[in-house]
């Protein structure tokens, strides 16, 4: 399966993070979007709220000017980003009287995170989720669907 240079660095950048405790939901530069742009926070300023949709000002104009960082143009890091906090339980934008997680920091809750980000990472290119594995557990006549190798070439 064909991906992008830019998917496959996400991708393996939010897996270094998972893996190296360094995802927190709650950091600019620790969160989904902050470790894709590698622990920068400077994406913080392209919208007013984290978590928010709207593009402020300077968004705006990095979007029309049509700015991309580490691949992804603004408004498509804040899908981002929103998608990593829904998935991690956050009522969004954040707000310290909004519904989160009791402990951000759990492994269920940044993989429960990761999922909603890297299925919306893969439609944005238009590749199949590569964390979808229900295909490995298809039958037909009681027989599996496909073979690992078929899966995983």
């Amino acid at each position: 399966m064909y991906t992008s240079l830019r998917l496959e660095q996400a991708i393996h950048k939010l897996y270094n993070a998972f893996h190296n405790d360094e995802l927190h939901p709650e950091c600019c530069q620790q969160c989904a979007v902050g470790n894709i742009l590698d622990n920068k926070d400077a994406w913080k300023h392209l919208s007013d709220r984290h978590g928010s949709l709207q593009l402020n000002y300077v968004g705006l104009v990095n979007q029309n000017f049509g700015r991309t960082f580490n691949g992804y143009s603004p408004i498509e890091l804040l899908q981002i980003e929103a998608r990593f906090l829904k998935g991690c339980g956050y009522s969004l934008p954040l707000h310290h009287k909004g519904i989160k997680p009791k402990n951000p920091k759990d492994k269920a809750v940044l993989f429960d995170g990761l999922c909603e980000t890297v299925a919306f990472l893969c439609a944005l290119d238009g590749v199949d989720n590569v964390m979808d594995y229900s295909k490995l557990f298809e039958v037909d006549n009681n027989q599996p669907r496909y073979q690992l190798q078929e899966l995983f070439a």
